[in-house]
């Protein structure tokens, strides 16, 4: 359970302060992704992983349709449900949100250790994801583009919640070494947050899309 195969190491200490920071609503999972992946679509195969990085996870060895439909409905479902609220409050108020998803990931796979400080997982959109990686490499960071892991994942939450949507939005993946304590995860988002707001800036005010209309 404190392995990254249980969870994000880093990553809630990091949306907390820059949810802080921002003074922005931050929406967090409160259980183990072995139970289920919430950053998954409902029909994705490692929505409950069974196997993960060599180990066997107990509890989903046996978990048939039936249980993961049941784990949707419980855990995954409300946790969407609760983005969506957000989304659609702003949204009511005539303004347009920009999504930022943060996650982290291990310094070394299989062996071989990851040049990445920090990666921008982006889909088609690329509003945010461009003046973030620019800014990232001004402040000095080995930033990947769509590496260690690409951004295009269908039914993930940047396709829900952002590209189905027309919203700006990014997946910030941050090398755990970097965040692994309360302490380096706080040193981190605050050496994050102006990169953050720099990127936002250069990408300018979001603008609802325009209805178009045919005869």
């Amino acid at each position: 359970m404190a392995s990254h195969i249980a969870y994000d190491i880093g990553a809630a200490a990091v949306t907390r302060t820059l949810a802080d920071r921002f003074a922005s609503p931050a929406i967090l999972a409160s259980w183990s992704r072995l139970l289920i992946d919430l950053n998954r679509g409902e029909d994705d195969p490692t929505l409950v992983m069974k196997l993960s990085d060599g180990s066997i996870i107990p509890g989903n060895r046996d978990a048939g349709a039936d249980e993961i439909a049941r784990r949707i409905n419980i855990f995954h479902a409300p946790y969407h449900a609760a983005i969506a609220a957000e989304i659609a409050g702003y949204r009511a108020a005539g303004q347009v949100p920009v999504l930022i998803s943060i996650h982290s990931f291990t310094p070394v796979w299989k062996g071989h250790k990851r040049k990445w400080q920090v990666s921008v997982l982006s889909d088609r959109d690329r509003r945010l994801a461009d003046p973030l990686l620019a800014r990232l490499g001004a402040a000095g960071l080995t930033a990947g583009d769509n590496e260690p892991y690409a951004g295009g994942l269908k039914g993930d939450t940047l396709d829900r919640h952002g590209t189905a949507l027309g919203l700006p939005h990014v997946l910030i993946e941050i090398r755990q070494d970097l965040i692994g304590d309360a302490a380096r995860a706080k040193t981190f988002a605050a050496r994050l947050e102006p990169i953050l707001a720099a990127a936002l800036a250069d990408m300018g005010p979001p603008r609802r899309r325009q209805k178009t209309h045919s005869s």
